[in-house]
């Protein structure tokens, strides 16, 4: 029997192996390689059951295991190598249980993590990871790259948030990291072992999130500034007053340039940067800070403040932040997002460095970021058909990384590894840190069929 029989076995009238039914497979949001690979075949499993006999199957014929959802991924991770298959999702896509009383979620991999929080939204519930393509993003995503989003600054990172991992280990083992329970010291933290590792030690089949109380009221306040210095100043003393807001997001003149004329909602374009500071908790605590806010605002030098006063105000500003890339899109044929995480000391001397290597090498940068936590998201547009660009680009990257390292940033707070980075790794971990990784995943994977290639 054929290894795509056998698959077939496994999941009837799920599998593709037809070239024009595998090639859009190839891609994920990365930038395109230079060689492009088809997985010899795409499978749509339905349970742990069925995802632990691919694995053996996998094993047995020595081909490499890529697992994907809506493939999102910005660094290559769910991009195929030779030999592989594409393990999806797509069929894995039911949120299990919402528990209001002990405040735990089970869903499944595929789930969107819009779709979790419109159910959660109904019981005045609340996941707070919150990636900016939302909508798409999911939850398996979210725990294999420990993505974060604006809120981090106050509600920490998606590891925050996992409390249990259903895994398939590579011997098809099927495995808990924990139990559903939100705090739990007993044994080796298994869960954060899995959490961010990119598919590459098992494929997470189901996840238990801990949530909190959705809060009651939010407020933005959009804060534009004549300088970098004066946003970044501001940003700081905001966080040194005793605030500790949700969303310190920063956004530059090009960037508010590219959103305004794809989707104008009235944003201030003639601005060095502006801050965009979103208040959450009891209604009558908002309303008084947000009043302290604009005081501190003031006092730092904002230029135009504008405050919001309801939630349709509020969601009419994140649309527009969240159009950047789209926007982006609209002045060259590709666009590159970054994630580079720096002291929040050295984000000004990081964003004119990138403005300096831009303007080195003709190449358009728009300059965003989750300023309170110093994750900065350089979004690069180009024409990779370009061979000069394409080549420049590739010596802006390493020169971008290589300075962040420099200044001792590091090389992502959110999007990971993958292919993307890897070449930075050893020179981003301490040398017995990433032989420790390295041992970690030749014990867990020792043929190396999870995710081959990616991160270490």
């Amino acid at each position: 029997m054929t290894f795509a029989n056998e698959l077939k076995k496994i999941c009837p009238n799920r599998v593709l192996y037809k070239k024009e039914d595998v090639y859009t497979y190839a891609f994920d949001t990365s930038k395109n390689p230079d060689e492009i690979i088809m997985p010899a075949a795409v499978v749509f499993p339905k349970s742990a059951v069925e995802v632990s006999k691919i694995v053996k199957l996998a094993q047995k014929n020595n081909i490499s295991i890529v697992p994907r959802a809506k493939g999102t991924n910005h660094i290559g991770s769910t991009r195929p190598i030779k030999n592989c298959i594409i393990l999806h999702f797509s069929l894995m896509d039911k949120i299990i249980e919402i528990n209001k009383e002990n405040l735990i979620a089970v869903v499944e991999p595929n789930v969107a993590i819009g779709d979790l929080n419109f159910e959660l939204d109904k019981l005045n519930l609340f996941f707070p990871p919150d990636p900016s393509n939302l909508a798409v993003s999911t939850v398996v995503g979210a725990v294999c790259l420990n993505s974060g989003g604006p809120r981090t600054f106050k509600y920490g990172n998606t590891k925050d948030y996992v409390i249990n991992l259903e895994v398939v280990l590579a011997d098809g083992t099927i495995v808990e990291t924990a139990c559903n329970i939100a705090k739990n010291v007993t044994g080796y933290n298994l869960t954060n072992l899995f959490t961010g590792s990119e598919g590459t030690l098992g494929i997470i089949t189901k996840i238990t999130l801990k949530l909190i109380p959705k809060p009651q009221t939010r407020l933005l306040t959009l804060a534009y500034f004549d300088s970098l210095t004066d946003a970044a100043n501001c940003s700081n003393e905001i966080i040194n007053s005793g605030f500790i807001p949700s969303t310190i997001d920063l956004i530059d003149n090009f960037t508010l340039k590219t959103i305004e004329s794809f989707n104008p909602t009235g944003l201030l374009t003639d601005k060095k940067a502006a801050l965009l500071i979103e208040l959450d908790g009891f209604k009558e605590s908002v309303l008084s800070e947000i009043k302290l806010l604009k005081e501190i605002l003031i006092k730092m030098n904002a230029k135009n403040i504008v405050q919001t006063q309801d939630e349709k105000q509020n969601e009419n500003i994140w649309k527009a932040r969240r159009s950047a890339f789209s926007a982006l899109s609209q002045v060259m044929p590709d666009v590159i997002t970054e994630d580079i995480v720096v002291n929040r000391d050295k984000i000004v001397d990081f964003i004119e460095h990138v403005e300096f290597l831009s303007k080195k090498y003709n190449i358009i940068a728009a300059i965003m970021g989750h300023i309170a936590d110093g994750n900065i998201h350089p979004n690069f547009a180009l024409n990779l058909e370009d061979k000069n660009q394409k080549e420049n680009f590739e010596k802006l990257k390493d020169e971008l990384f290589y300075y962040a390292l420099k200044i001792g940033g590091t090389l992502s707070g959110e999007h990971g590894i993958g292919v993307q980075k890897k070449k930075y790794l050893k020179d981003a971990l301490n040398k017995n840190s990433y032989e420790l990784m390295k041992k970690i995943k030749n014990l867990l994977d020792p043929n190396d069929i999870f995710n081959s290639g990616k991160s270490l």
